[in-house]
């Protein structure tokens, strides 16, 4: 192909980059890195049949600039992440701290009605539990083996069950805020009971501590999270019941941004502890040492991230206004 006719045929092309890189135009993320996919091939031809040409120095300069704009796009992509889990997260759940005291001092009495329930009616674990799974989990106590509720599914199934189903629970938790926050309330208080019961049971058979180092190892991080959904819940609620100065739907969509926040991040909690309840849960014959580790590493870093960390940025933030 001549020199005058490649140009003509690429020419159009060629100016929208200049004009995106001029900040002229804009295209997206995908067809910025198409566009500098045929960039190169062009670049290609013209240094096989056109080395000398300005042509092919032209060229040259185009794709290094445009490759420019990508990695710096993928860089600020990357830094706005990082941002949101070292600043913005932090600072979000530091302004609903009180909101989260609350949510945990209702979830932890929603637990004591579980455990002073059955500790009075100890029929109230098969009202609660179901009967199939009290029943298996009392044929499990007599062969020896307490916790293989956990060793009745293969983990990497489980792993997907337990992940699905736990966000869909905090999904519920956070959502129940719509309904005045009473949605929220009532899935924490199930859940609260439901967990003290199931605590409780084991106590009732001597199995307390090796109940404790097995259920917490995932525990920790999976009812930590849904206190924290709890909060997202609240503030999502209380955006729509007590709107201030600020017209309701205006306070409403303020609210889910920031409950949606919160929201987002105790994905990866619900995760991780998905993930522990599915491969480590299930070693019941792992030393105590290495179980209480375990619950207290969980434990350490909830409270570092979501109270102690996030109160140290607020401290500085209002030091420096």
């Amino acid at each position: 192909m001549r020199e005058a006719s490649f140009l003509s045929k690429n020419e159009k092309k060629w100016r929208k980059v200049e004009s995106i890189l001029e900040k002229e135009s804009k295209v997206s993320p995908d067809e910025s890195a198409n566009l500098f996919v045929s960039l190169t091939n062009d670049l290609s031809y013209a240094r096989t049949h056109y080395p000398e040409s300005i042509t092919t120095r032209y060229l040259n300069s185009l794709t290094a600039r445009i490759f420019q704009q990508i990695n710096v796009g993928r860089r600020e992509k990357f830094s706005r992440i990082y941002k949101f889990w070292k600043y913005e997260l932090p600072m979000v759940v530091a302004r609903h701290h009180k909101k989260m005291l609350w949510v945990f001092l209702y979830f932890v009495t929603c637990v004591a009605i579980g455990v002073i329930s059955t500790h009075y009616d100890e029929t109230f674990p098969r009202v609660v539990l179901g009967d199939r799974y009290v029943d298996m989990t009392l044929e499990n106590i007599a062969n020896g083996d307490p916790m293989g509720v956990y060793k009745h599914t293969s983990s990497n199934p489980m792993f997907l069950y337990i992940t699905y189903n736990n966000i869909r629970v905090a999904g519920y938790i956070f959502i129940g805020g719509l309904l005045a926050s009473l949605g929220t309330y009532y899935f924490l208080f199930t859940n609260g009971v439901m967990l003290g019961t199931f605590q409780y049971f084991f106590v009732q058979k001597g199995l307390f501590l090796s109940s404790f180092l097995t259920i917490w190892i995932h525990g920790t991080l999976e009812i930590s999270s849904f206190i924290i959904a709890g909060t997202a819940g609240v503030v999502l609620g209380n955006s729509l019941l007590y709107p201030g100065s600020y017209p309701r739907k205006t306070s409403l969509v303020f609210g889910a941004k920031e409950a949606l926040k919160i929201l987002i991040g105790i994905i990866p909690l619900i995760i991780f502890s998905a993930f522990l309840e599915s491969f480590i849960t299930r070693l019941t014959n792992s030393p105590a040492l290495v179980k209480g580790g375990i619950i207290l590493a969980s434990l350490c870093f909830v409270i570092w991230y979501f109270i102690l960390y996030p109160r140290k940025l607020r401290t500085k933030q209002l030091v420096k206004s």
